[in-house]
């Protein structure tokens, strides 16, 4: 059992602890600063036993591990404990893990057997692993009743949490101390220049223990280059360097998102924010990277309150009052913008067909035909290798090249995963000699191979990007798309990939007729195209998204049609652009011209018996039917005598016309035109034209 008393001392949270429910499920809605991630895991595990806490970030899972054993009294490895990559420590009561510890954890052992209770830290974030964790756990929760779930959220967002996960909430206000915050903007931000970093750095040079935000590793480095007192914070780091830039005595700490809310800075009295994160986004085209964006009000909120949790503190925001007042509310979830993949192998693995997700993800489509690609998935099932990549520390595209290759591509491999130690992966796999680095990369992303097109790379996917390199073929590992088009970020030579060469016959319409090419390819890049006769089978094969809009229409067909859909529309008559044109596509696949198909007798057809006789009667074609409604075009003077006319129940709209067949009026009421606006017509046209009739009552007569 945790002694709550001491290790709560101090801690805002500790206030309201005594109201913790004895089961879950629970939402902690507490304030960065209030001690929710010290004291509720402990205090949750003095009721449920052994409790799993998830933090967003391995310095996060070190760090929280560290302070509770701290404060426990016992050795980091007794009662608490903590398992992040590479890394472990065991726990007896609190272990502390990453969201891909716990989602390895949950595919190996979905019955979490030996665990009491799962805490979530930080939901708030909305990071892809996070959710998923949270979605698997709920599941385990149904299935088992004594499993203690609970969320932690530093944002006002607590009540989506509990609405979605059937939970009561239990809040701590947060510690308010003031904050002197001003405005330092400056030109180059979202440009993120040398010159822009310079200006942050200046924000720092002056004053108590400072926190600078930046968006990522590279603006760290530069950052702290502008100082001669600065430690590096950021998740690349090792575990020793972390714990120097937490526990040391440099007076500036620049740090990415990772200090935002997971972890405690101690000593920060001043926080300089660069108002600027970087996401993972996909694009349209499958490009995929991290993307620099303006943060969101939740995230200047949380970086600013850093600087007033042990006293009066001092914010610098590095950008306008008014940009901090465009931004947008909340964090856009990782679910929404990432690439899929590696989260759509997780949940086929977990085999779960509705897993409760927060937000439902996009179009797996991309993601699955990706996973179908490297033998993952087989016609959505995953497959013995799938399972197996599952449970790797790695994106499923590169765990298939690190099995495919082995041990001697792990450095390429890890170089790409950014943050895996490649000592690491050689264990997991044998040794099966030499593996180049373009080889490793294009197994795991053969989209990526590309051809030397001119100044340009002719990507397999179809598209063409930057890069500079005077190899005809590479391997490209991150493509991303830039204002100025698509740029190849990194990349390796590699060989003409002949064992991607794929011959086929394509059949297409060309100038109204189905011709054929042979084309050898590399995905879309084009290595040859010669024409070819085709056989009727590859004919009709490309006619198979041909539909009754690809048939052009004389004026009279066109005439017909909008007849048609008149009638459809009122009366409920087919809708030809439905109907089967089966005749006339096997026409054009024996050859003949799509231009010189019969459309006429081909709508006719859609139509029964009785319909099809009574067409001109109940559609005159002496009207006109593009609007919508039957319209008729007629010089005034033949409508002398006429009163209103209807067609399928519908007003014919009379566009009246002058004896020259300029327009006059138009009506769908001729008894009230005649009655009104006619005279006014008849006294401007009668000089006009003298030799025609313009009675003064033309309801009786035309003369």
């Amino acid at each position: 059992m945790f002694d709550l008393v001491k290790i709560g001392s101090g801690l805002p949270v500790s206030r309201v602890i005594g109201g913790l429910p004895t089961t879950g499920p629970l939402v902690v809605e507490a304030p960065p600063g209030t001690g929710k991630t010290t004291l509720v895991p402990p205090a949750i595990a003095n009721v449920a036993g052994k409790t799993l806490v998830t933090a967003p970030r391995r310095v996060a899972v070190r760090s929280a591990a560290r302070r509770l054993s701290l404060l426990d009294g016992t050795p980091l490895g007794t009662n608490v404990g903590y398992s992040i990559r590479g890394e472990h420590k065991d726990g007896a009561l609190v272990e502390f893990v990453t969201p891909g510890v716990l989602l390895n954890r949950l595919l190996k052992d979905p019955d979490l057997e030996g665990v009491g209770a799962v805490v979530i830290d930080e939901v708030h974030e909305r990071q892809l692993d996070t959710d998923l964790v949270l979605a698997m756990c709920m599941e385990v929760a149904e299935l088992r009743e004594d499993l203690y779930l609970a969320a932690m959220s530093a944002t006002l967002d607590a009540r989506k949490f509990a609405d979605h996960m059937g939970a009561r909430i239990l809040s701590t206000e947060a510690v308010t101390h003031p904050l002197d915050i001003s405005y330092a903007p400056h030109p180059e931000r979202i440009r993120g220049t040398r010159e822009f970093y310079r200006h942050v750095a200046e924000q720092a040079k002056h004053g108590e223990r400072t926190l600078v935000f930046v968006p990522g590793v590279r603006e760290v480095d530069l950052v702290c280059g502008f100082l001669d007192d600065a430690a590096p914070l950021h998740g690349r780091l090792t575990s020793k360097e972390q714990d120097a830039a937490l526990n040391g005595d440099a007076r500036v700490v620049v740090a990415t998102s990772v200090a935002e809310s997971s972890i405690t800075v101690p000593g920060v009295r001043k926080v300089v924010d660069a108002g600027l994160s970087r996401v993972p986004k996909r694009d349209s085209r499958g490009m995929t990277g991290l993307v620099t964006v303006t943060e969101a009000k939740t995230s200047a909120d949380q970086r600013a309150g850093r600087a007033g949790r042990e006293g009066p503190g001092e914010v610098v925001r590095v950008f306008s009052r008014d940009e901090y007042a465009k931004m947008q509310p909340d964090i856009t979830p990782e679910i929404l913008t990432a690439d899929l993949t590696a989260a759509a192998l997780t949940m086929a693995a977990w085999g779960s067909p509705d897993l409760p997700l927060l937000d439902a993800p996009p179009d797996l489509t991309e993601a699955e035909h990706n996973l179908e690609a490297i033998g993952a998935l087989d016609g959505g099932t995953i497959t013995d290798l799938g399972k197996r990549l599952a449970t790797l520390p790695l994106d499923p595209r590169l765990g298939a090249a690190l099995l495919e290759f082995g041990a001697q591509a792990a450095p390429t491999v890890a170089r790409l995963a950014g943050d895996a130690d490649p000592k690491r992966l050689a264990r997991l796999v044998e040794d099966k000699g030499p593996a180049p680095a373009g080889e490793v990369i294009a197994s795991a992303f053969p989209q990526w191979i590309a051809k030397k097109v001119g100044d340009e790379y002719q990507l397999a996917s179809g598209t063409r990007a930057a890069f500079h390199s005077r190899a005809e073929w590479i391997a490209a590992a991150e493509v991303q798309r830039t204002k100025g088009g698509a740029v190849i970020r990194e990349a390796e030579p590699i060989a003409f990939p002949q064992h991607r060469v794929v011959e086929e016959t394509r059949a297409f319409l060309e100038d109204g007729k189905v011709r054929g090419r042979k084309i050898t390819r590399v995905g879309a890049i084009e290595l040859s195209s010669t024409p070819v006769k085709l056989t009727p089978d590859e004919a009709a094969a490309a006619l198979a998204g041909v539909d009754f809009d690809s048939f052009p229409l004389t004026e009279s067909e066109q005439h017909l049609k909008e007849r048609l859909d008149f009638l459809h529309a009122t009366l409920g008559w087919p809708d030809v652009a439905q109907g089967d044109y089966s005749v006339e596509v096997r026409e054009v696949a024996g050859g003949a011209s799509i231009r010189n198909c019969d459309m006429r007798a081909a709508m006719l057809r859609q139509l029964d018996w009785k319909q099809a006789a009574e067409l001109d009667r109940v559609a005159p074609r002496e009207f006109e039917y593009g609007s919508g409604r039957p319209v008729k075009r007629v010089k005034l003077q033949h409508m002398f005598g006429q009163t209103n006319a209807t067609v399928a129940g519908v007003k014919v709209q009379y566009h009246l016309l002058s004896p020259a067949g300029r327009p006059l009026a138009v009506t769908d009421d001729l008894d009230s035109f005649w009655a009104g606006p006619y005279q006014d017509v008849r006294r401007e046209m009668r000089g006009r034209y003298p030799k025609h009739a313009w009675p003064e009552d033309p309801t009786s007569t035309g003369k």
